[in-house]
């Protein structure tokens, strides 16, 4: 043991740890037990209110959260069905703006086949008119031709015997369809 001296008095100190000695357990636990109590007092009279007061406002502002992001889907659901149906009126007015349009083209194209078809009528006429013309031209000049060519016959095997009076008569009473 190690002896040191204060004044007249020689203190022998144990080897080893000071709490551990037996001696002092009373003082320590003493001390344990106030530092407990003004632990317990300054946490429940300070930090236990302030935690407290913590959660409360996070509890407070997640359900402020949690109500605000129902109040958003409810305003996305309104918004997703307004969607829908500005959606659907598009369509719909898309669908009659095609069937006006359809229906003003085939006015069109009736008007333009009308008269397309009257003018097909008047050409188809006026060539009907033509060919009639040019059948009668030919028929004319089928007779003249007939006349010319029976003369020239006539005279060719007998000359001078040809009547052009009696020629024209047959010619055209043959193409006229009835017998010389």
């Amino acid at each position: 043991m190690a002896t040191e001296t204060h004044g007249t008095e020689a203190v022998e100190h144990a080897q080893g740890m000071p709490q551990l000695d037996f001696a002092t357990f009373p003082n320590q636990i003493f001390w344990l037990v106030v530092t407990l109590v003004v632990l317990y007092l300054i946490l429940s009279r300070v930090a236990l209110p302030r935690i407290a007061e913590v959660l409360a406002e996070r509890h407070g502002t997640i359900a402020g959260d949690i109500a605000a992001a129902e109040e958003m889907k409810l305003n996305a659901v309104a918004a997703e069905e307004a969607y829908k149906k500005a959606l659907a009126d598009a369509r719909t007015q898309a669908s009659k703006i095609v069937a006006e349009a359809r229906a003003e083209i085939q006015k069109d194209l009736d008007a333009a086949l009308d008269k397309a078809e009257a003018e097909i009528a008047a050409r188809s006429a006026e060539a009907e008119r033509r060919m009639a013309e040019v059948r009668a031209s030919a028929e004319e000049s089928v007779g003249d031709v007939a006349r010319d060519t029976a003369l020239a016959v006539i005279d060719a095997v007998m000359p001078g015997a040809a009547d052009a009076k009696a020629v024209a008569t047959a010619v055209g009473a043959r193409l006229k369809g009835g017998a010389a």
